[in-house]
């Protein structure tokens, strides 16, 4: 039987000015919204605060200040309630060593009330894994496999997944985003993944969420992100003569200089000549931590 919630809320996460220090690191007032029903790409350089924010929502470390609620509820008052309707893939964390899947299936059993033993030996063949071998003699992509095999069996409505895809080959990766693909047809369902690997989240998200040392640079709707950068090339004089108020970030090469705008409707009318062209997600985060860095280097200064 299902947890019971208020089924009338909003958003799946909802992180409002979230505040968490460490001796050389800080999360800086973090706000982050995760609408129910869509999946959210959560992206950074190592070291960005990316599992800090994680394991905040999940209740795995204790945050200095702020609020965070999780399919409707307080994430610290309803941590043990809402854990049971949680997936969770951790790149760094995974099952015991000594454990098989059947003794997986065992244990879950136990911890999880919507447990679907059906549904773990069916992703668990779908990934080929053996169900008497031990975790540890699993390799890297087969570990991974395991935890998304386990996350995906006791109903989640909320799959929190940093790094799942880190370690697989091309092939295992687009087999799990297909099945991820397919748990995000229920419109109850949500999706936070983190991953250095942006065709994934490109592919899965439908919002992104960049994050630099602690601070969120950057949070929209995919498409948005998309539509509303540009990349535009010309000689250096001409780069450097573009209004700044349009422009995040500049680069030089030899072949002249390029810079990453957010208003490219505004300088294609008035600059036609340049050169524009899509953008990945790496080089927007490129352009905005660039920007960043820069702009402490003024302040510092």
């Amino acid at each position: 039987m299902n947890i019971s919630y208020d089924n009338d809320f909003i958003n799946a996460i909802d992180i409002k000015d979230l505040c968490k220090s460490y001796k050389d690191f800080s999360l800086d007032k973090i706000s982050l919204t995760v609408p129910k029903g869509t999946a959210m790409g959560f992206i950074g350089q190592n070291g960005s605060g990316k599992t800090t924010t994680i394991k905040s929502i999940l209740n795995l470390i204790h945050y200095d200040t702020g609020t965070i609620q999780v399919l409707g509820c307080d994430s610290q008052r309803d941590s043990v309630k809402v854990k049971q309707d949680i997936g969770i893939v951790f790149d760094e964390l995974g099952v015991p060593d000594s454990l098989n899947c059947k003794m997986v299936d065992k244990i879950m059993k136990n911890i999880y009330k919507n447990w679907n033993t059906s549904d773990f030996f069916k992703y668990t063949e779908l990934f080929s894994l053996p169900k008497d071998k031990a975790f540890k003699n699993y390799s890297r992509g087969m570990q991974m496999k395991l935890q998304i095999a386990i996350a995906l069996s006791h109903s989640a409505r909320l799959l929190i997944l940093d790094e799942a895809t880190a370690g697989l080959d091309p092939v295992a990766r687009n087999e799990i985003l297909d099945i991820l693909l397919e748990y995000m047809e229920d419109e109850n369902n949500s999706i936070l993944m983190s991953s250095h690997i942006t065709s994934d989240l490109e592919r899965v998200a439908d919002y992104i969420t960049f994050i630099d040392k602690g601070k969120i640079l950057l949070s929209d709707e995919k498409y948005n992100i998309i539509e509303n950068h540009m990349i535009v090339k010309g000689s250096s004089n001409e780069i450097d003569a573009l209004p700044s108020q349009y422009i995040i970030g500049f680069r030089k090469n030899s072949y002249g200089a390029e810079a990453l705008t957010h208003q490219p409707k505004l300088l294609q009318r008035d600059f036609p000549h340049l050169v524009y062209d899509k953008i990945s997600l790496d080089d927007i985060l490129y352009f905005y931590i660039k920007q960043q860095n820069s702009v402490k280097k003024e302040n510092i200064a």
